[in-house]
């Protein structure tokens, strides 16, 4: 019996007796002791691991109707070279106890785990990486200070590339003497075989050795990648042709070897240079922050590193200079430039008590500000950590690459295999024909384009997308964004501006328009609605008394109900007057001309006397219309969706041409919308801002928060438009179609070059040299045709 522990934290439980049950729950098991800590949150289990395994635990505390809270890790992995090296770190890690997601993206080189905290942890998951020849580490933040370790990879391919070169050049040259064997065009000393195999060994046991070791490591490990297909093409070459030297032949082989390695080396060169450009959006917004901040210390300035600011710090700026942190205005004003996150070329006015954006830059006054946000926390670290994790992740299309390419390399072998037996034993070809036909094969099978076609798309296409405002989560919101038909967007702060005025204020009953917005104001400062703030601001502006309020009361869709110096005070709806026996239908002429007009229309009532309406309109963006006009020319259903009633729904949909709304829908109900949608087979995008469509963004197919809103959407949400301008849904639509069709054309490429080429290669019509360079410029081209899409127009008339 070899007995273990866990240490499993669980959600879910809220007393003794949650953590009483799950404790029962799992001794019960025959080889189970568990001790469950509420305090904690953590169950401590001691098992026999050769009864139980750690998935049936997990599985049998999820039963009974609580959570094991996840973890996630990213991991940054080095000696990768193909698409079967990240199939394989995968296949190894999801067999692992304890992984729940595991994705390997060959282009960031790191891997994206999610994990169950206990069963395993990051150093046992980096010990299986390496154990299988490859290398680990938990991934660093990269900032503007610390070097991109691409670069050091990209110096390190130079220098192998020009030393692989030096020794080629002069072997390469002889091949020219063999297509001209009457002819003495070359010095006699460059034909000795000698000083041939004395050019070809540096290159192949040094340039090279990268793939004898990544190939060692992979074969021991039970699997293949391009590091075998090389190793074994180049070594068979190389060693056929020294045979050849010890036996007096002047047909020697080694520069099929030494130009196969260099014009692989070559193409590893351009590819991760090719590759370094993929991720330069995410290099530009690490290279807006400054670097240092000015702090106010016992009435001193102090001028220290970005990195030493803490929350509460006082931080001063003056003109001209990047804000460094996020906070909140303490003293003075200004304007600031905020386009570097909106896209609003205009500066916004700042004051006491407005929040101010890390990196923006501050253009005229000077202003303290109180930090709230520092380091990780920051809007420009939250930005880079979903363009990273999104450039990290795997679209949905990707799944066929992978699989394809763990079967490919050993396919390679058996065909690389069957040629030379085919060519040697049946056509009658001499050893080194079938040799020649046997290398060729495997030099052109490596699947290198087949692995990079996704991710480097996915990465300039998320890229791209950050660069205009648009945050993708992840690669699969980026692939599934084009493939919806309707989208659904909510009014207030979405189409609106989400800043409603009074626009009418119609006194009856004897009272006076003053004293109709003194007793609404008094009631709406008890509340948070948008309508109701523009109630007590229309008031203060106008130096009204607010009266003590007791009662206070919110109905949702309905208004609201307080009792204001001794009389009931009613404000809202048609509806909650008729439920408090109120008569309206006087005045429906009234309340239709203003909703008509695409106000909000608000009835007041004081000790059931109604003394009043008041009218408040949100006004549209000017952009709104224009982005509705450009959906609809895609094809797309564009449906309006409120809490208004129904005649100013219609009234503000009619202003940006929207024929389906969604009217009087309650906050709880939006995401209901959504799915009777979805049931009726439509593919779904829903555009919110608020902290009430934060269900319904989660329920659509995709949910789109504008970045204006709430963090709270935000975190709903599967794209994030940091612009209030709704033209950002088209472009986030039209970049998710451009950047699947160019993975489209990768992956045709990358199965067209790889289906032909090694037929071509086995029937003897491809020269080993030839395969080398059609090899590493496949993958090139692959990278360069992801580079594309940062050229391309988002915004279309």
């Amino acid at each position: 019996m070899s007995t273990k522990q866990l240490n499993i934290p669980i959600t879910g439980m809220t007393c003794a007796a949650c953590s009483s049950r799950i404790e029962k729950v799992l001794n019960k098991q025959d080889g189970i002791k568990a001790t469950v800590n509420l305090a904690v949150e953590k169950a401590t289990v001691d098992y026999d691991d050769e009864k139980v395994k750690p998935e049936d635990i997990v599985r049998q505390i999820e039963k009974i109707g609580y959570g094991v809270k996840d973890d996630s890790l990213q991991l940054d992995i080095g000696g990768m070279t193909c698409a079967a090296c990240a199939a394989r770190i995968e296949k190894v890690l999801s067999k692992q106890a304890g992984i729940k997601t595991a994705a390997v993206n060959l282009t960031t080189e790191r891997a994206n785990i999610t994990y169950t905290p206990g069963i395993t942890d990051a150093q046992t998951l980096i010990t299986r990486i390496e154990k299988i020849g490859f290398t680990a580490k938990e991934h660093q933040e990269v900032t503007a200070e610390n070097a991109d370790p691409k670069d050091a990879a990209i110096r390190k391919q130079r220098f192998l590339f020009l030393f692989s070169l030096a020794f080629s050049i002069p072997l390469f040259v002889t091949m020219i003497d063999h297509f001209y064997p009457d002819k003495m065009l070359l010095p006699h000393w460059l034909m000795n075989g000698y000083l041939q195999w004395a050019l070809a060994t540096p290159v192949q046991f040094y340039a090279g050795w990268q793939f004898y070791r990544g190939a060692y490591k992979n074969v021991a490990a039970g699997s293949a990648n391009m590091d075998v297909l090389v190793a074994m093409g180049t070594s068979a070459a190389y060693f056929y042709s020294v045979y050849l030297v010890l036996t007096g032949s002047v047909y020697l082989f080694f520069e099929t070897s030494a130009v196969i390695i260099t014009l692989i080396l070559l193409g590893k060169l351009l590819e991760a240079r090719a590759k370094g450009r993929t991720s330069e959006a995410i290099k530009k917004l690490m290279g807006l922050q400054p670097k240092t901040a000015v702090i106010i210390q016992d009435g001193r300035e102090l001028e220290i590193p970005i990195e030493d600011v803490q929350m509460g710090d006082l931080v001063r700026v003056k003109p001209g200079e990047k804000i460094p942190v996020d906070g909140i205005i303490q003293g003075g004003h200004s304007t600031v430039d905020e386009s570097m996150l909106t896209g609003e070329s205009i500066p916004v006015d700042k004051s006491v008590g407005d929040e101010v954006i890390g990196a923006t830059m501050n253009k005229h006054g000077t202003f303290t500000f109180q930090a709230t946000k520092v380091g990780k926390e920051t809007m420009l670290a939250q930005i880079i950590k979903v363009v990273e994790d999104a450039q990290g992740s795997k679209a949905p299309i990707q799944r066929l690459a992978d699989i394809i390419s763990g079967y490919f390399v050993p396919a390679a072998v058996i065909i690389a295999a069957l040629s030379f037996v085919g060519w040697y034993f049946f056509a009658g070809a001499s050893f080194q024909e079938a040799l020649i036909n046997f290398t060729a094969v495997l030099v052109i099978a490596c699947p290198c384009a087949l692995g990079l076609a996704t991710p480097t798309s996915i990465m300039v296409g998320t890229g791209k997308g950050a660069e205009n405002g648009i945050l993708y989560k992840g690669g699969e919101h980026l692939e599934k964004a084009h493939k919806t038909d309707t989208i659904v967007l909510d009014k207030t702060g979405t189409i609106t501006k989400g800043e409603p005025e009074v626009t009418d204020i119609l006194a009856m009953n004897g009272w006076t328009d003053g004293a109709v917005l003194a007793a609404a104001a008094s009631v709406e400062k008890h509340s948070e609605h948008p309508l109701g703030e523009a109630i007590v601001r229309r008031a203060e502006e106008q130096g009204s008394l607010f009266q003590e309020v007791s009662d206070f009361q919110a109905i949702p869709g309905s208004g609201l109900t307080a009792n204001m110096a001794g009389k009931a005070v009613l404000i809202g709806t048609r509806k909650l007057m008729r439920e408090h026996q109120l008569d309206v239908e006087p005045l429906e002429e009234q309340l239709a001309a203003l909703e008509s007009a695409g106000k909000t229309a608000m009835l007041l009532s004081i000790n059931n006397d109604i003394a009043g309406i008041i009218a408040v309109a949100d006004q549209v963006k000017e952009t709104s219309r224009e982005a509705v006009r450009l959906l609809q020319k895609m094809g797309y259903h564009v449906v309006m969706l409120t809490g208004d009633n129904e005649r100013t729904a219609k009234a503000i949909a009619g202003q940006v041409g929207i024929a389906a709304v969604f009217a009087e829908v309650l906050p709880e109900d939006k995401a209901e919308k959504i799915a009777e949608l979805q049931k009726e087979g439509k593919k779904v995008i829903m555009v919110g801002d608020g902290i009430n469509d934060a269900p319904a963004l989660a329920t659509a197919d995709i949910g789109m928060a504008v970045g204006t809103g709430t963090d709270i959407a935000m975190e709903a949400s599967d794209i994030t438009l940091m612009r209030g301008d709704l033209r950002s849904i088209p472009e986030a639509i039209r970049l998710s179609r451009l950047t699947m069709r160019n993975i489209k054309q990768n992956l045709f490429w990358a199965f067209v070059y790889n289906s032909i080429g090694i037929p071509i290669a086995a029937f003897g019509l491809l020269a080993p040299w030839i395969a080398g360079a059609a090899m590493a410029f496949s993958s090139v081209s692959v990278v360069s045709n992801s580079l594309r899409l940062k050229r391309v127009k988002l915004h279309q008339e």
